[in-house]
């Protein structure tokens, strides 16, 4: 986030208040995540979802986390603002931490594209609102905008929670994703529909405001979906000689 509020000048646009409600956002985003996601929380009926009534059980839980932790004495980092500072960055936490619900992905761009075909305004307030959601979803899954050194060694953490929750799903006989299924998707098949239909689109989005989002960000999922793909064909004709040799058995 940090890197993202200053590659599009934005520490200059946003205010200081923004840019840390933004920043403290972005650290508490994920806090105490089980593992598993809102799909599995609904469907298995867990304490999350019966709490939240099955509405972004996850991203409202941590909110409620982040503030508890902030209203601790020893880890309030505001302690020194007013009450209405502190009512304003609670509320902005939370509708930031909420955005990243995946199912709001495309509420959440096509909302942007609008602002974008209206001419965008920075000044006008939800247009500003929908771009600091938009710059929270982009830093919650831009891993793939890092070197493959460092965010392939993520996705493998990520499939493997993935597979996990299949797997258990299974076992106690709930709705499974194909994307999230160990028997039905492999590393390039998950990460080539992900950066293509998920990643490009946003970041491209984002890059009509920010052309160095573009320059920087936009080309290197294009080079990371190009060796994904590539290792996707691999699979296949691994799969295929595999199946044959098989067959011919």
């Amino acid at each position: 986030m940090y890197g993202m509020l200053y590659l599009c000048g934005l520490n200059e646009s946003l205010t200081k208040e923004e840019q840390g409600i933004l920043l403290t956002a972005a650290v508490c985003h994920d806090l105490d995540h089980p593992g598993y996601n809102n799909s599995y929380q609904i469907n298995a009926r867990t304490e999350l979802a019966i709490r939240y009534n099955d509405i972004s059980p996850l991203e409202n839980h941590h909110c409620a986390v982040a503030i508890s932790i902030l209203s601790h004495p020893q880890t309030n980092i505001f302690a020194n603002v007013s009450p209405d500072v502190i009512r304003r960055i609670r509320q902005g936490m939370t509708g930031l931490i909420l955005a990243t619900d995946m199912a709001r992905h495309g509420e959440i761009l096509e909302t942007m594209k609008r602002h974008l075909e209206e001419g965008f305004n920075i000044e006008k307030k939800e247009h500003r609102e929908t771009l600091k959601m938009v710059l929270m979803k982009c830093c919650d899954i831009s891993n793939e905008v890092r070197p493959m050194s460092v965010s392939e060694p993520w996705v493998d953490c990520l499939l493997e929670e993935y597979f996990n929750q299949s797997d258990r799903e299974k076992e106690e006989g709930l709705p499974v994703a194909p994307f999230m299924d160990r028997e039905k998707v492999t590393k390039g098949s998950a990460q080539t529909g992900f950066i293509k239909f998920v990643l490009i689109p946003m970041f491209q989005t984002l890059g009509k405001v920010f052309p160095i989002i573009d320059d920087l960000m936009v080309t290197q999922l294009k080079a990371a979906l190009e060796r994904y793909e590539k290792l996707e064909k691999e699979e296949e004709e691994k799969r295929k000689r595999t199946k044959n040799l098989i067959e011919a058995d």
